[in-house]
């Protein structure tokens, strides 16, 4: 499929369109399993360690040593996806490595509770089922419980490839999706590159006009954006905030007050205050 078929404009809660890329079904499934693999390492570990127990300890504890192992093997898969995507980063090592992350559909900040949504939903698509048939092909139970659990597993793993933006049913349910993240030059770039603010600079007033989160979405245009966008940002930030622009390009103006915008949270961050969004008063 084509990149411009992948491609979505989004307008954010602050009216700033943004062309965003749709993770697809390939990448994901390649993050997957690259997750999956460091999971899967870990378990190992854990059970090379519940194992190390149940021979210190005597068999008469056994039961006790694989009610911990499962318990523990419960709580690491869902904290391991859980912790990540609720990162400032919201991927997984396996995302951040074929360029993924996962976003609000609604432009929004993405909660906590919409990743433990989609993450608990993971459980019925994939986990569940594979458990089903592992427990199934253990104790001799009919052919049909694979069956079954193969054809639960298959609806669920095929359902991104049936719809425009390769959503999960976590992703539908939770209001999210996976977006193409690819790496840029490294954020302090953008602050370094920044034009010398205009005449009489910005004031704290104008530089407290946003938060955290408007920062984030205004050097994501700086970065992606195109002109027009670029213009319309500018215009919409300069009527905001008041102030006259008296700089060659709306590029050059959106870069030197993400420049001191950044300056201003950060020194903020330095005295313990923290400014999520707009607002965040």
């Amino acid at each position: 499929m084509s990149a411009a078929a992948m491609e979505r404009m989004l307008v954010t809660p602050e009216g700033v369109p943004l062309r965003l890329g749709v993770g697809t079904v390939g990448a994901r499934f390649g993050a997957l399993l690259i997750d999956l693999a460091i999971i899967v390492g870990a378990m190992i570990v854990l059970t090379i360690a519940a194992l190390s127990t149940f021979f210190a300890i005597g068999q008469s504890s056994g039961e006790l040593v694989l009610v911990i192992w499962t318990l523990g093997m419960f709580l690491f898969r869902n904290a391991y996806f859980l912790l990540f995507e609720m990162s400032p980063r919201a991927a997984t090592p396996g995302k951040r490595i074929v360029g993924l992350r996962v976003a609000s559909r609604d432009g929004g900040r993405l909660r906590p509770e919409a990743v433990f949504t989609r993450n608990a939903l993971r459980e019925l698509e994939l986990f569940l089922p594979i458990t089903v048939m592992i427990g199934a092909g253990a104790r001799g139970v009919d052919g049909w419980i694979h069956l079954a659990a193969v054809m639960w597993c298959l609806v669920f793993v095929l359902l991104p490839v049936f719809n425009r933006d390769k959503l999960r049913a976590g992703d539908i349910v939770a209001g999210t999706w996976v977006l193409t993240a690819p790496k840029p030059r490294l954020a302090r770039d953008l602050a370094e590159e920044a034009a010398p603010a205009a005449p009489g600079g910005f004031t704290e007033a104008q530089l407290d006009a946003y938060g955290v989160h408007e920062l984030h979405v205004l050097e994501q245009a700086l970065r992606t954006a195109d002109r027009a966008t670029l213009r319309a940002i500018a215009q919409r930030i300069a009527a905001k905030i008041d102030h006259e622009r008296g700089f060659e390009s709306d590029r050059e103006f959106l870069a030197a007050y993400y420049q001191a915008m950044r300056g201003r949270l950060e020194s903020g961050l330095l005295m313990g205050r923290r400014r999520r969004d707009k607002h965040d008063r």
